[in-house]
C-alpha cells in the first residue's frame, strides 16, 4: 500500500516546539552569579591585574577545574559591592550553576553580613577575602567535581538540543520550498524532516535527563557546601578584622588605605604582621586607646583634685549658686560687676597643669637589654615604642611637634622628627619602630639632642615648655659639667622631663632621679594603665 504524502502542515505539526526553539532561541545564560555592571567589571579587572596572589590562585584552580575565573569574580563582587544582588538560578548558564550554588550559599550565610561590613567598597579587602577563602574553594571544587562534570554535560546536551532544533528548522525550510501548490511535500524532504524531528526529540530528552542528574548531584552537595562556606566566611571575617585592627593600631586611616595601590597595601600589611614590629601591634592599640580615653577625661583649666572655693573670673569653674544669679534679672548686674572684678566664687583644685607648648620628645632606650622578653611576655622595647607612638598621637591632638629619639651607646642616636605641620607618613613611623641598636646605655647623647631641638624651636618659633619623656631599663653616669648644662637648659627653656624606668632603680640619688621632674617605675609591661597619668600631664 502506497504511503500517503505529507503536507507542510503535517510536518510543521510533527516538528512542534522545536521550530519555536529554533526561531526564538533562549538568551544565553549568565556566567556570573552576582549581577555586575561595567564598573564592577573594571574593579575586578584592576585588582586582578594588581594582585599576584589572586592571579596565582586563578591559575592554580583553572588547571584543575572549569569556570573558576567566574567563581573568583563572583566571590570578589559579593564582598566588594555595597548591595550585591544574586541572580536567579534559572538565569544561569547550566555550566555555571555549580558556581551559583557556592555563591548563593555564601551570600545566604549569616556570617556573610559580618564579612561584608569589613569589605564593602574596599577592593583590597574584598580581594583578601577571596584569598582567605581559597582553601575552602579548593576543597569545594574538588568535592563537587562529579556534579560540575554533570553540569557541563547538561550544558552540552542543551547545546545539542538547540543544534538539533536548528537542523530540523533547516529541513523544514527545504521541505516547504519543495512543496507543490497544494502543500504536498516530496517523500525525500518529508523523510528528512521526520528524521530531524526524531533527533530533536532524542536530544531534548537527553537534555532533560542530564539536567535532572546534574541538579540531583548538586543537591547532594548542598549541605556540605553550606557548612564549608560558613567556616570560610568566619575565617575571612576574622582575618579582615585583624588586619583592620592592625592598621588602626599603627595609625593608618581608611583614607590612607584607599589611596594605596594594592601591592603597596599588601606589602604594608605583611610588614606589620611579621618581624619584630609584629609584636608591637597589640600594645600600640591598647596604648592609643588608653591615651584617647585620658585626653577625653582631661579638662583644661580645671585639673586635679577639688580642694575648696576661690575667687576669680574663670567661667568654666563658677559654682552653681553663682550661676543661679543669672536666672534672676535683678541680680544679673551684680553677677556682671563681680565678674569684672574677678570676685566670682570658683571651684579651686590642685593637680598637674598642662603647660606644654613646645615639642614632645620621646627618648627611647634601644640597648640590648630592652629587647629581652620579660616575665609576662613582651619586651621593654615594644612597651617603650608603643608608648612613644601614643605620645605622637598626643602631640598631633595638641598640634605640637613630636620627635622620637632612639639611643643606645654613646654614638648610637637616631632622631625621627614628626612636625605638626606635616601629615604623618607610615613609612616614617615604621622606620622609627623597626630601628634598634642593641648596644649599651648612654643618656647624655639623646638628651643633648633633645635639648638642642627644643632650643632651636624656642629660638625659631618662640615656643617654650616642651616635654621630654625618657624611657629606659638601665642606669648610666653623666658628667658633672653636662648635668649643670642640662639644668641650665631646663631653667632657660622651661621644659619638663618625665622618666619611666622599666624595672630599673629609681631611688633618690640615682642619675634618673636627678634628671627627671617626674619619675616612675613600671614592673608590669602588660599594663598600659600604669602610664595613664603621663598622658594627663603632657
Amino acid at each position: 500500500m502506497k504511503k500517503a504524502l505529507a503536507t507542510v502542515k503535517d510536518l510543521a505539526k510533527r516538528a512542534g516546539k522545536w521550530l519555536g526553539l529554533a526561531q526564538s532561541p533562549p538568551p544565553p545564560g549568565a556566567t556570573g552569579a552576582v549581577v555586575a555592571d561595567r564598573f564592577d567589571a573594571m574593579s575586578w579587572q584592576e585588582v586582578h591585574e594588581q594582585a599576584d596572589a589572586l592571579r596565582d590562585l586563578a591559575e592554580e584552580l583553572n588547571e584543575r577545574h572549569d569556570y573558576t575565573d567566574d567563581l573568583l569574580r563572583d566571590t570578589f563582587l559579593a564582598a566588594y559591592k555595597v548591595t550585591p544582588q544574586l541572580r536567579g538560578r534559572e538565569e544561569m548558564d547550566s555550566s555555571r550553576v555549580p558556581n551559583h550554588q557556592i555563591v548563593a550559599a555564601m551570600m545566604g550565610a549569616p556570617e556573610f553580613e559580618d564579612l561584608h561590613r569589613e569589605t564593602a567598597g574596599d577592593p583590597y579587602a574584598a580581594a583578601m577575602a577571596v584569598l582567605s577563602q581559597a582553601e575552602a574553594l579548593r576543597r569545594m571544587l574538588e568535592e563537587t567535581r562529579t556534579a560540575r562534570d554533570q553540569a557541563q554535560q547538561a550544558k552540552d546536551a542543551e547545546d545539542a538540543a538547540q543544534e538539533a532544533a536548528g537542523a530540523l528548522a533547516q529541513a523544514m525550510q527545504q521541505a516547504t520550498a519543495a512543496a507543490d501548490e497544494d502543500g504536498t511535500v516530496p517523500e525525500e524532504e518529508a523523510a528528512a524532516v521526520r528524521q530531524a524531528a526524531d533527533r530533536a526529540d532524542t536530544a531534548g530528552q537527553d537534555a532533560e535527563d542530564t539536567a535532572r542528574r546534574a541538579a540531583g548531584a548538586l543537591a547532594q552537595h548542598a549541605p556540605g557546601t553550606r557548612m564549608a562556606v560558613r567556616r570560610a566566611l568566619e575565617r575571612a571575617t576574622e582575618e579582615a578584622r585583624e588586619e583592620a585592627a592592625l592598621m588602626r593600631a599603627w595609625g593608618v586611616g581608611p583614607g590612607q588605605l584607599e589611596r594605596m595601590p594594592y601591592d603597596e597595601r599588601a606589602e604594608l600589611a605583611q610588614r606589620l604582621r611579621s618581624g619584630r614590629i609584629g609584636q608591637f601591634a597589640d600594645l600600640i592599640g591598647r596604648f592609643r586607646q588608653m591615651a584617647v580615653g585620658e585626653r577625653d577625661r582631661r579638662t583644661e583649666n580645671a585639673p586635679g583634685e577639688l580642694v575648696g572655693i576661690t575667687l576669680g573670673d574663670d567661667l568654666t569653674r563658677v559654682i552653681p549658686s553663682e550661676l543661679a544669679h543669672l536666672g534672676m534679672p535683678a541680680l544679673r548686674a551684680v553677677f556682671a560687676a563681680r565678674y569684672s572684678e574677678a570676685q566670682l566664687m570658683l571651684y579651686d583644685s590642685r593637680g598637674e597643669q598642662y603647660t606644654g607648648q613646645g615639642a614632645i620628645i620621646a627618648c627611647i632606650d634601644t640597648s640590648a637589654s630592652m629587647t629581652i622578653p620579660l616575665e609576662g611576655g613582651g619586651t621593654g622595647e615594644a612597651w617603650a615604642k608603643a608608648c612613644a607612638l601614643a605620645l605622637l598621637d598626643q602631640a598631633r591632638a595638641a598640634r605640637r611637634d613630636f620627635v622620637g629619639i632612639l639611643f643606645s651607646s654613646k654614638d648610637e642616636v637616631s632622631v625621627h622628627p614628626f612636625p605638626a605641620s606635616r601629615p604623618v607618613d607610615i613609612e616614617d613611623v615604621l622606620d622609627f619602630a623597626e630601628r634598634c641598636f642593641g648596644g649599651g646605655t648612654d643618656f647624655q647623647a639623646p638628651l643633648t639632642a633633645a635639648v638642642d631641638l627644643l632650643d632651636v624651636e624656642f629660638n625659631a618659633d618662640g615656643r617654650p615648655r616642651g616635654d621630654i619623656v625618657l624611657i629606659t631599663d638601665g642606669e648610666c653616669q653623666v658628667a658633672e659639667d653636662w648635668m649643670r648644662t642640662w639644668n641650665d637648659a631646663k631653667h632657660r627653656l622651661g621644659f619638663r622631663c618625665f622618666g619611666i624606668a622599666l624595672d630599673a632603680p629609681t631611688e633618690p640619688g640615682t642619675v634618673l632621679d636627678a634628671l627627671c621632674d617626674n619619675l616612675r617605675t613600671l614592673d608590669d609591661l602588660t599594663d598600659t594603665r600604669q602610664a595613664a597619668d603621663l598622658f594627663r600631664s603632657i
